[in-house]
């Protein structure tokens, strides 16, 4: 992939139907519009946290599930053009019509952007988990956290994990009511890091989280090129994928 788009929203836990046929539907014109592939993840272990989470992110109610989900494209050039289709006044399509496909959640509380893929490791064919992450980093450790995202895929892949992406901000605008960076709390001279790591199992994936927690020699280290106890982190199921 070279470039991605990503996507949290809010969504009726009891609309999880409603909202899989909405999302077929809108994904479809994505990929007509030259994206590769469009993945829809459901929360499944999504918990809330001290200085930021998920749920807070999209402002997320009791009754809400959170979702986690991200497009693909071959390039940049080629997401530009295709948003800026979608995007005309005189496209028309009833995919997009609320009437023919009503949206089954708040639109205005969704948060999304442009990201620029920096680190892309092994494969997520066969994935049914993923952790999702967003979080902030000076602009001036980027290549400090991208080294070190680097450098630690091996372990992760050591404990089961399949596949490993980090995405830096690219195209990722202030909403009126929710942002990427008020996701996370970013300070001046921060962007937004989109990331996901593929597991073949929920199970998998904690009994690694279990044996890092008790690993003597797993150590973080002293110069973290970004704020920790701002990341937003949570698992989640895959609800689809569509593409080409």
């Amino acid at each position: 992939m070279a470039y991605l788009d990503g996507f949290v929203a809010a969504v009726p836990s009891a609309a999880k139907d409603k909202f899989e046929a909405h999302a077929r539907k809108m994904d479809s014109i994505f990929l007509d519009f030259g994206a590769t592939r469009v993945v829809e993840t459901w929360g499944a272990d999504v918990k809330q946290g001290k200085v930021t989470d998920f749920p807070g992110a999209v402002e997320a109610k009791a009754d809400e599930t959170v979702v986690f989900s991200w497009i693909e494209w071959p390039g940049k050039a080629t997401r530009d053009a295709g948003m800026a289709k979608l995007m005309a006044p005189d496209f028309k399509d009833e995919r997009m019509d609320p009437e023919a496909n009503p949206m089954p959640f708040d639109g205005k509380r969704m948060i999304f952007g442009g990201f620029q893929p920096e680190v892309v490791n092994g494969s997520d064919e066969g994935a049914a988990y993923y952790q999702g992450f967003v979080l902030p980093v000076p602009e001036g450790k980027r290549e400090a956290y991208f080294r070190m995202a680097e450098d630690a895929w091996p372990m992760f892949q050591g404990y089961g994990a399949l596949a490993v992406v980090e995405a830096w901000g690219d195209d990722v605008r202030r909403g009126q009511h929710t942002d990427f960076y008020r996701a996370v709390k970013a300070e001046d001279g921060e962007k937004t890091v989109f990331s996901w790591m593929a597991w073949p199992s929920r199970e998998v994936c904690d009994a690694a989280a279990e044996k890092m927690m008790n690993d003597p020699e797993m150590q973080m280290p002293d110069d973290m090129p970004f704020d920790g106890q701002r990341m937003i982190y949570a698992g989640f199921e895959p609800l689809y994928v569509l593409e080409k």
